[in-house]
């Protein structure tokens, strides 16, 4: 079915309604759901009057069974320490409904929610980040084999709510998601931050050096966007022999930066791997 169908005929219910929920309900709104079609389980006071402000006709909860049993979509909003608390306890609304799961915890794989879930539902595993809560997010998606193609066209519609989306092949590979659009915009704010540093000791003020690191991060990423060449044409392009930028370029590759990233990459996808395996251990 196309998405106007989606919206006027899925439940969407969501466990859990902190920064993430919010920001996935926002844009879900803005991109036409209807609001009487979402549910939230949300126990605390502050986040669900948040969620409120939103739009007055959301449901708000305090019961997740409720949420499982009205909903054809759970989205598992919870932090991942929370998952073997709060999935065994509604076995029996899940079994009653067999809703689809999409997960946007980092860490837990579709194995441990199966456990936990006690059955075997359709589970998509997403990896969103936080400009998701500016609906410039990136997420990748994996669906298990319980997931049909009008499944996944929900999930992707509902993702696709804040920013880009891409389905991949293994489960295995959102931990290389999560090293590098998951953990991603954590290394584009220190190299601002660097960037603002550096200017601020060679004499810029500190809000002039900040705006311009801020811009120029910006427009970089806009021209990529909006270009049909890859990053090392784009690089080439701006970089004249024997000017600033060549000077500047040639520093990065003497201090290795191509390794450090490559480094830092690594390490964030096998702690992704580490965690998962302490989740499905606990």
């Amino acid at each position: 079915m196309g998405e106007a169908g989606m919206e006027q005929r899925t439940r969407i219910g969501f466990i859990g309604g902190g920064n993430m929920a919010r920001s996935l309900i926002g844009g879900l709104l803005e991109n036409g759901w209807q609001a009487d079609h979402i549910m939230i389980g949300e126990p605390d006071a502050f986040n669900a009057s948040l969620l409120q402000q939103l739009d007055g006709a959301l449901t708000l909860t305090t019961d997740n069974a409720a949420v499982v049993d009205q909903s054809d979509v759970v989205i598992l909003a919870i932090k991942p320490q929370l998952f073997p608390d709060v999935l065994p306890v509604l076995r029996d609304a899940l079994s009653r409904t067999r809703p689809m799961l999409v997960s946007i915890a980092a860490g837990v794989t579709i194995a441990s929610i199966s456990a936990w879930a006690g059955d075997t539902l359709p589970i998509v595993r997403c990896m969103p980040n936080t400009p998701a809560l500016v609906q410039s997010g990136a997420t990748g998606l994996f669906a298990n084999a319980a997931v049909s193609d009008e499944w996944r066209n929900i999930a992707e519609s509902i993702l696709r709510a804040v920013g880009l989306t891409v389905w991949l092949d293994d489960e295995s590979q959102l931990d290389t998601v999560t090293a590098l659009s998951g953990s991603g915009p954590a290394y584009w704010f220190l190299m601002m931050e660097a960037m603002q540093a550096a200017a601020v000791a060679q004499g810029l003020p500190e809000d002039t050096a900040k705006i311009l690191s801020l811009q120029t991060a910006f427009g970089a990423a806009k021209l990529a966007l909006e270009s049909d060449v890859d990053f090392a044409t784009l690089r080439e392009r701006v970089t004249s022999k024997g000017g600033t930028t060549e000077a500047a370029l040639k520093v990065f590759e003497q201090q290795k930066l191509r390794d450090t990233v490559a480094a830092a990459m690594d390490a964030a996808a096998d702690r992704s791997r580490e965690l998962a395996k302490l989740m499905e251990q606990g």
